[in-house]
């Protein structure tokens, strides 16, 4: 079922791009930081074909305090189709929302990331990362410090940087970081690409149309949003691709018609 609400990691589970020990995790309620996040994924995982899977999402669901559930279901952002899902358990909305904090999980069932040694330096700080399995880097790239998440959006496997872009800590100033990056997967680009609350910021539009990592089609469409400075600058930039400095040029011409 889908919850109607959406995040980069959300949407990997949506398109079953999870292994199957990630899956019995977030099942266990322990991936997601958020009350919304962690109700959206258990909600996929009580239909997970893998009946462990499925049988762990119920039970980490059955676990949750009713009033717990009520006062979440009358918060005014909950999905028409969530509030039916558990109607059909006999848990109605309370009169007024109850969940103290929206960036807080309904159920804290998941570790807590390790703290960030004092004075620890990059090298440091990568190879202890390195040295974490799939879930506690995770774990770390939801609820860790932007040093971690500026890692941890380098990491091999995808679900670590789609889980850094949901974190619920993570800053404008981050994502344009992050779109500057060329050493990042060009599916996390997209993904900054595709989320409108990013792109209402120039310096992320900026930022995603000269990174050469970025899709040549995305990059295309951006230059429609970008000031002649920017446009004449990019017309000359050798690291991105040539049809994209072609069409600068050509816009810089169209727009002084």
């Amino acid at each position: 079922m889908d919850a109607g609400f959406r995040t980069p990691l959300l949407d990997f589970f949506r398109r079953g791009e999870v292994a199957r020990d990630i899956r019995l995790l977030a099942a266990q309620g322990a991936l997601a930081p958020r009350a919304q996040e962690q109700l959206g994924l258990l909600l996929l995982l009580v239909a997970d074909q893998d009946p462990e899977v499925a049988q762990t999402a119920e039970a980490t669901l059955q676990a949750i305090p009713r009033d717990a559930l009520s006062g979440f279901l009358a918060r005014s952002d909950v999905a028409a189709e969530v509030r039916t899902f558990f109607a059909a358990r006999g848990i109605e909305p309370a009169s007024v929302p109850t969940t103290p904090d929206p960036e807080s999980p309904i159920v804290d069932t998941g570790p807590e990331p390790e703290a960030d040694p004092p004075d620890e330096d990059e090298k440091t700080a990568l190879q202890r990362i390195n040295a974490m399995n799939v879930a506690q880097r995770i774990a770390l790239a939801m609820k860790g410090s932007r040093e971690a998440r500026t890692i941890l959006i380098r990491d091999p496997n995808k679900i670590v940087g789609a889980a850094v872009l949901s974190s619920p800590k993570m800053t404008d100033s981050e994502i344009e970081s992050i779109a500057k990056m060329a050493s990042i997967s060009d599916e996390l680009l997209r993904i900054i690409a595709n989320t409108r609350a990013w792109m209402k910021r120039y310096g992320v539009v900026l930022a995603l149309a000269k990174n050469p990592k970025t899709p040549v089609a995305i990059s295309m469409n951006l230059l429609a949003r970008l000031n002649d400075k920017d446009l004449r600058m990019l017309s000359t930039d050798r690291n991105v691709a040539e049809i994209v400095r072609t069409t600068a040029r050509q816009k810089l011409v169209m727009d002084k018609k």
